[in-house]
């Protein structure tokens, strides 16, 4: 009896002892800079994408109710323009705000001169020469142009290049620019835009040489670009592995499993997956622009329509277990309370003050029902029950209007959400009863 105990005590202290080290490891990997502000930077450009969600849904949608023919197209110049300032320009966007951010987050002085090296050397490494297609009599021909740029390679196709750019030319330039036989010093009386200027004139002088080098090089030696290489070697394997619904379903089990320990799922899925489905919704809002077939089913929209619906570990269907079928006054207050931010995808009272973090019943179904929904959005999407995703609405977005507006007006993708929270709902319950009794055992042991 005594070893029995013994043995349980040990087991939970082995246990504690695991669970302590994991924390302690996802917070320092969350806090690393890098990644940090990785999603700082995304964070800042996010609104120009909800922008371009706009445009897409006014030119396909809404100006297509009431306008025809040439009418139309003169009206579509309006969603055209802001795609082009958007979508067509976030491999650009990205570099600078990366710069900005990394340097911020490590204290450097001056963070606008990040960005503004992070963004010249995006275009030192662009290619000199695109190639750009004609349509005649005769079919389409294709000639090759110098002294332009293509969407293809300033858009979000080349986001990861953006990505890539604005990490590593920052933090080059952050080390330079801390060597101070490189900075030159004006003196006391010259502005401090101009002494700022010239304190990273060399460092400045070295980054792009750098950056201009490898950009010859590679164009000298192997008719190839940097932009495209990341594209084709790291881009486009990582998205297809990530963005599969087996990776996704892994990536986003360990996020929650991740929250339900008290650290913010963002830790993980915000940079895992955060900038590959943006990739996949800007590509589908950009084919739907343009009437072609639409390439990708999990996009950052899909994740707000079944992955996270009403927050992480969709605790929308808790709340709505709760308010309908429990009877525990504690837990019927803070769903009450949680449910107005829920609506808007807000869940951190409910996560927090249920609690779910570290409440072992409540984390169980926390953890599986985002893959469960994924699992039901996939297929369901996959097999043509519901359209997919063309164009990313705010994740503040309601639950039941976000999935009408993120599929262009498909009624059918409501009510797969609605099957999808009804199932959650049940999901939730036995847990959340166990959940009840165990609380209310403790309350009386405590009494004792």
């Amino acid at each position: 009896m005594g070893d029995s105990k013994s043995g349980s005590i040990n087991d939970r202290m082995q246990n504690s002892k695991f669970i302590a080290k994991f924390t302690e490891i996802s917070v320092k990997v969350g806090n690393w800079v890098y990644l940090r502000s990785l999603r700082d930077a995304f964070a800042v450009i996010l609104p120009m994408f909800i922008v371009a969600g706009i445009g897409v849904l006014l030119n396909n949608v809404v100006f297509t109710w009431f306008l025809k023919g040439d009418l139309l197209a003169k009206f579509q110049v309006v969603g055209n323009a802001i795609v082009n300032g958007t979508l067509n320009v976030a491999g650009i966007l990205v570099a600078p705000m990366i710069g900005y951010m990394l340097a911020k987050n490590k204290g450097f002085n001056n963070p606008i001169a990040a960005a503004a090296m992070s963004l010249a050397s995006i275009f030192i490494l662009m290619p000199n020469s695109i190639q750009l297609g004609t349509v005649a009599s005769g079919g389409a021909k294709m000639a090759t142009v110098t002294g332009g740029l293509s969407y293809l390679n300033t858009g979000t196709q080349g986001m990861f290049g953006g990505i890539f750019v604005g990490l590593i030319a920052t933090g080059i330039f952050i080390k330079l620019a801390s060597v101070k036989r490189l900075q030159i010093h004006l003196g006391e009386n010259v502005p401090p835009a101009v002494a700022a200027s010239f304190s990273v004139l060399l460092p400045a002088i070295l980054l792009m040489s750098f950056f201009a080098i490898i950009a010859a090089l590679l164009a000298g030696f192997f008719n190839a670009d940097l932009i495209n290489l990341i594209k084709t070697w790291i881009q486009e394997p990582l998205r297809g592995f990530n963005t599969s619904i087996v990776g996704y379903c892994v990536i986003y089990t360990l996020a929650n499993f991740l929250f339900g320990l008290g650290i913010h799922q963002t830790v993980l899925s915000g940079t895992l997956l955060d900038p590959l489905v943006l990739v996949n919704m800007n590509e589908n809002m950009t084919a739907y622009a343009h009437h072609q077939e639409i390439p990708n089913i999990i996009t950052t929209s899909f994740v707000s329509n079944y992955t996270l619906v009403g927050g992480s570990g969709s605790t929308i269907a808790l709340i709505i277990a709760i308010l309908i079928f429990s009877k525990v006054k504690s837990s019927r207050q803070i769903a009450g309370l949680s449910l107005a931010p829920g609506i808007f995808n807000i869940n951190e009272p409910m996560i927090f003050g249920f609690p779910i973090v570290f409440n072992l019943p409540m984390i169980v179904p926390f953890v599986l029902f985002p893959t469960i929904g994924s699992l039901i959005g996939y297929f369901a999407t996959l097999w043509g029950w519901v359209s997919r995703t063309v164009v990313l609405v705010p994740w503040t977005t309601p639950p039941l209007i976000g999935p009408y507006l993120s599929t262009a007006g498909d009624w059918r993708s409501v009510i797969l959400q609605l099957i999808v929270i009804i199932i959650g709902v049940f999901l939730y319950l036995p847990f959340l009863k166990i959940s009840e009794q165990v609380a209310r055992i403790q309350a009386e042991e405590n009494r004792d």
